[in-house]
């Protein structure tokens, strides 16, 4: 399996994040993430959040080998042409190691506090993703776009200079299966979704067959999965560590239970299921104070799942 540590950096500031991140990539992750939110979208809003891709550039000065990203930038925040722009500035600055994380964007209430369009509703805001999608994809391979939709125009748009990256990869977030699934099979290169191993298979079957509708190939898809892992000596110290996150930060309904836990041999058995199903990126979610503990043990769970 590959790893990857996802960082929700509300109630966080950069010398503990810095710390955590170069943690993650000295115990071996592959790939490190930051949220994209301008309100705490987990407990109290008004709490600190860093911004997205400012966080990500200073990331990307503190680490050398692991992939980045947004686990997702909210499509609804910035043009598409920005959008290409961000994610190529930050393979410029990371050596190449960009990956493009996309979503539909769902937290109304930062769309309120800074007047921002938050759509008619969920399915209007999943068709501009599959709008922006493709002029982003064009922009980063090199195209001159000229465009008029139901969302965005452009004029003569160009992104220079390209990216370090041959093709910088898009991931998509999310599994509905009436609109982001159809978007991931015809654009993603990375698919990213939350779920027990039973529901993102059942989600991958949808995947398949929308990739036969459209003629790809899904094996050219990375299944990624998003998980709360905590490992410890023990199941019953794992749970009382998880506690205190589950108080602080107040999950949203759906990530607010452990997907993974306990000793390594326990955390292995658990993730197993997951690469049984198809997903063999596992994206483990830090929330502050980052768990320091748990990167610690990567190597040894990396044995354990025999990698």
């Amino acid at each position: 399996m590959r790893f990857g540590a996802a960082f929700w950096v509300q109630r966080a500031g950069w010398p503990e994040l810095r710390e955590a991140v170069v943690r993650a990539e000295d115990r071996g992750f592959d790939s490190l993430w930051i949220d994209d939110h301008l309100l705490s979208d987990e407990g109290d809003w008004h709490d600190g959040k860093l911004e997205g891709w400012t966080t990500l550039a200073a990331v990307a000065g503190v680490t050398t080998r692991a992939r980045l990203g947004l686990m997702v930038a909210a499509n609804t925040f910035r043009n598409p042409g920005l959008t290409a722009k961000l994610a190529t500035t930050l393979d410029h600055v990371s050596g190449g190691r960009a990956v493009l994380g996309l979503g539909g964007g769902w937290f109304e209430r930062e769309h309120d506090a800074f007047g921002i369009d938050f759509g008619a509703g969920f399915g209007e805001r999943l068709d501009r993703l599959g709008e922006a999608v493709p002029l982003v994809r064009r922009l980063l391979d090199g195209e001159r776009v000229t465009y008029k939709g139901t969302w965005y125009r452009f004029t003569d748009a160009v992104c220079e200079p390209l990216p370090v990256q041959s093709r910088l990869p898009i991931l998509i977030g999310g599994k509905g299966p009436k609109k982001t699934i159809p978007i991931v099979a015809r654009h993603a290169d990375l698919w990213n979704a939350y779920g027990t191993p039973a529901e993102l298979a059942a989600s991958d079957a949808i995947l398949r067959a929308a990739c036969d509708a459209v003629g790809r190939d899904e094996r050219e898809i990375e299944r990624t999965f998003n998980g709360n892992v905590v490992i410890r000596d023990s199941r019953e110290e794992a749970e009382r560590a998880w506690t205190g996150w589950r108080e602080r930060h107040r999950p949203q309904a759906g990530e607010d239970r452990l997907n993974a836990f306990g000793t390594v041999d326990d955390v292995a058995g658990q993730l197993d299921g997951y690469r049984a199903a198809g997903f063999g990126h596992a994206v483990l979610i830090f929330r502050s104070p980052f768990d320091l503990e748990t990167m610690d043990r990567l190597p040894a769970l990396r044995a354990a799942l025999g990698d």
